[in-house]
């Protein structure tokens, strides 16, 4: 039986019962029923009448929903998480079949307690709903980028007050087209009628445009990362996230309307820079949510480096050492192309021309947005384009004026090009060498992260090369930014790394924020692996001590033997108990006078 004191601890963790005293605490714990429950067993299935709330204690526990032709997987809970409110809320059969996965402890309380407890305390049905709310959200939207042990435990939009003010501008637009439709309706002018319909259509779509760009924008907390998704249609999919072990703190940011309306700010603090949660819905809600998963990583990583301390001290022993579960660790950015190995290399090098990221095993290379390709080759082909141009006025002139063709024939036999023509091919020789050079230099200017470092590589072509580079672990900040209309339009930018006292720059690249998060993430891995191998070396010392002293303990634990005296060297004043010192001879006690 678990005791109160336990009980309290649990609750206070999870952040729905975030700012209840000690005795509403106690309370709740009261009504706790505890089941343990062995590996294997279904706790409720899809369908079932909902008996209660529960709470995982201990443990671990699969969620699935049946369908013809198998069962969908949804997600795995820990111990912390919760399940089965969302039926007692809506009041209705169960969505979904839990299942134990190990021997887990879970508490329930009972519908009629549940019912009460909401009663009782006005701060959780909030809570409550909007964790309902989420879970409905993400299973709507499936985010394929989720791991296979990641579960999404808070998602919203931003809140409704950003949609109104994103439509304020096509709505005071709106005025415009309908004056000049009211104008046309009284004048009869069809020109002014088009124009005014057409005004209207677009002020329309533009609306729509803003409305679904707002809903397309989400903001969520798993039980591994935070993270920010973007997306404007048609253009990109943006995605900025941190993971949970690298925050350094959660601050919320309201002002008095946003109190009101339940919105604010949320911004998270990591090592590598922040993530704000802007406009977001219940911000306290979310910032509670991320400091409790912030909390469990932490516990995770202690429990962890005891648990493998315990096995470098049953090595040295000669004991056999504890399964260490291993930890779920983040999917990558992106996905390697398996059919690699199937592909001729002129078909690869082909598909790799054009691409502005690639990864090969763990390196990921990137090259500046092809619309910097289009800027640099925009003045060759401008002088291209007048060639072209001049070449058509010579052909119209050749055609339309007699005796004059574009093969002149020869009185030897044969013929000759018009001269005429023939420079002007000539001159497109060095604006495309001028083209192939532009390009030459586009594709040699790339940006390399691998686990190690990060490589900023500017090469001119027949030229010099420059090579910039850094210990991925020595970075002390990251951030990015998006320039200019087709910046934001063509999602592509420039990521500022600071390294020491000096600076690097991924300049134009796609997706700076994916470029961030690889940069990130590989640095954060790096510091991990370091970290670990130094606490490797930190508990096979200490591990050989307690090894030793544990292998030496019966040597330690004997009792100690008194000194052998010997006669010679023997104080009778000392030893007897005497204070006086023995007795000096004529020229010592001289000398002791003297002195």
């Amino acid at each position: 039986m678990i005791e109160t004191k336990e009980r309290i601890a649990f609750l206070r963790k999870i952040h729905l019962f975030g700012g209840l005293s000690e005795d509403q605490l106690a309370s709740i714990s009261s009504e706790l029923e505890e089941h343990a429950l062995p590996e294997n067993q279904v706790v409720f299935e899809r369908g079932s009448k909902p008996d209660g709330f529960y709470l995982v204690y201990k443990g671990r526990v699969k969620v699935t929903r049946p369908r013809d032709n198998g069962t969908d997987f949804l997600a795995w809970l820990i111990p912390g998480d919760y399940f089965g409110e969302e039926a007692l809320f809506e009041n209705r059969n169960r969505s979904a079949t839990i299942t134990t996965a190990e021997d887990s402890i879970l508490f329930l309380l009972s519908r009629a307690d549940f019912d009460k407890l909401l009663k009782q305390n006005d701060k959780l049905k909030p809570k409550f709903l909007v964790a309902i709310k989420s879970r409905k959200l993400a299973r709507a939207l499936r985010f394929k980028w989720l791991g296979p042990k990641e579960v999404v435990y808070f998602l919203a939009r931003r809140h409704r007050i950003r949609l109104y003010q994103t439509l304020v501008a096509p709505l005071l637009l709106l005025f415009a087209p309908i004056l000049i439709l009211m104008w046309t309706w009284a004048s009869g002018s069809t020109v002014a009628y088009l124009i005014g319909g057409m005004g209207l259509v677009a002020d329309i779509l533009w609306a729509i445009w803003r409305a679904v760009d707002w809903s397309n924008d989400y903001y969520i907390v798993t039980n591994q990362r935070v993270v920010w998704v973007e997306r404007v249609i048609g253009i990109y999919d943006s995605r900025q996230e941190v993971p949970l072990s690298t925050i350094l703190a959660v601050n919320v940011e309201t002002d008095a309307i946003g109190r009101a309306l339940d919105y604010g700010n949320v911004a998270v603090r990591t090592f590598v820079g922040s993530i704000r949660f802007e406009y977001v819905d219940h911000p306290n809600q979310a910032a509670d949510m991320i400091r409790e998963y912030w909390d469990r990583t932490k516990g995770a990583g202690t429990q962890a480096q005891k648990v493998a301390m315990t096995n470098a001290l049953l090595v040295k022993l000669g004991r056999p050492a504890k399964p260490i579960p291993q930890a779920d660790e983040l999917p990558p950015v992106a996905m390697v192309d398996k059919n690699v190995q199937k592909k001729s290399v002129l078909r690869i090098v082909l598909a790799n021309m054009f691409k502005l990221r690639v990864e090969d095993g763990g390196t990921v290379t990137y090259r500046k947005h092809w619309y910097v390709l289009l800027q640099q080759l925009g003045r060759p082909l401008m002088f291209l384009f007048g060639v072209f141009i001049l070449i058509g006025f010579r052909l119209r002139y050749l055609y339309l004026t007699p005796n004059n063709t574009v093969f002149k024939p020869l009185a030897a036999g044969g013929f000759k090009l018009d001269t005429s023509i023939v420079l002007l091919l000539f001159l497109m020789l060095p604006i495309l060498g001028w083209m192939l050079w532009e390009f030459v230099d586009w594709d040699n200017d790339i940006f390399k992260v691998t686990p190690e470092e990060i490589v900023d590589m500017d090469r001119t072509p027949f030229g010099t090369e420059e090579r910039r580079s850094a210990q991925i672990e020595n970075i002390l900040s990251t951030e990015y930014e998006r320039i200019g209309v087709m910046g934001y339009l063509l999602n592509y930018g420039t990521v500022h790394i600071t390294v020491g006292g000096t600076k690097l720059a991924f300049e134009d690249v796609l997706d700076p924020a994916g470029v961030q998060a690889d940069i990130n993430r590989r640095r954060m891995a790096r510091i991990a692996r370091k970290g670990e191998d130094a606490a490797n070396v930190e508990r096979e010392r200490m591990a050989t001590w307690l090894a030793a002293y544990h292998e030496n303990l019966s040597e330690f634990d004997a009792p100690v033997s008194a000194p052998v005296e010997d006669d010679s060297m023997k104080n009778p004043g000392v030893l007897d108990g005497s204070l006086d010192p023995p007795p000096l001879s004529d020229h010592g006690q001289d000398h002791y006078e003297e002195g």
